[in-house]
């Protein structure tokens, strides 16, 4: 995985978050290749406002699909296992941040049922891509939050082929 994404710091961290019952990271695999990743925060959400307003809702945070594998169902397949993981726990929604100005998350989140919180945008701090071993000053970034009422998340189906969703045990 860190070889396929290239976020040693970024990954481990949540690994460790994962192992301390703080949340899960999930991974999706096209034959038997890294194709996306995705973490379930399950801890209090580092951004006030969002903690304020949306106390003990699950985050969908850092959905990253490798360029190759992108606009073929990875984003979307990762993101329902998301869903489904968070209601399984009991959770009645889910929320995410996505940066003002990247229209083509934003599109897919709200094709997917997720709507805008009614707060604004928050400042968050994002993950930058850092060299190997070092965990760099973290990034200012604008965001909407949108949130997804999930009481209605049905099981996934299983799938007819690939992609493969795992979450890290």
């Amino acid at each position: 995985m860190i070889n396929a994404f290239g976020e040693e710091a970024f990954l481990t961290d949540h690994f460790h978050r994962q192992q301390a019952g703080r949340g899960v990271l999930f991974a999706a695999w096209i034959k038997g290749r890294a194709a996306g990743v995705v973490y379930l925060r399950l801890e209090k959400a580092e951004e006030k406002k969002i903690d304020r307003h949306l106390k003990g809702v699950p985050q969908l945070t850092h959905l990253e699909v490798l360029g190759k594998y992108r606009n073929r169902g990875v984003g979307r397949t990762l993101i329902k296992a998301v869903e489904q993981h968070a209601a399984e726990l009991g959770h009645e929604r889910i929320t995410l941040a996505v940066r003002t100005d990247n229209d083509g998350a934003a599109r897919l989140y709200k094709h997917l049922g997720y709507e805008d919180w009614g707060h604004h945008t928050v400042t968050c701090r994002a993950y930058p891509i850092p060299a190997k071993g070092w965990f760099p000053k973290r990034e200012r970034e604008t965001c909407y939050v949108l949130v997804k009422n999930i009481t209605s998340v049905m099981p996934a189906p299983a799938p007819l082929a690939e992609p493969a969703v795992a979450a890290f045990a």
